[in-house]
């Protein structure tokens, strides 16, 4: 149940709060290396994306392919 709590407080963070995350990545990676990290986030997600849409192709061929038999 702490876990859940402990994971539960990333969707309370405001305005406030997210400017100064902004501001301290910022300051720790630089402006270069920003979009260099959001470009490899972007690729990770559509990776997955990419995957989980592959699975769900996956199981409807071997729902069809049952359905059939």
């Amino acid at each position: 149940m702490n876990i859940m709590n402990n994971l539960l407080f990333i969707g309370n963070l405001g305005t406030g709060e997210i400017i100064i995350i902004a501001i301290i990545v910022l300051l720790l990676f630089g402006g270069k290396k920003i979009p260099e990290l959001m470009q490899g986030i972007g690729k990770g997600v559509k990776n997955f994306k990419d995957g989980v849409k592959g699975l769900e192709d996956d199981i409807k061929l071997t729902d069809n392919d049952d359905s059939k038999k």
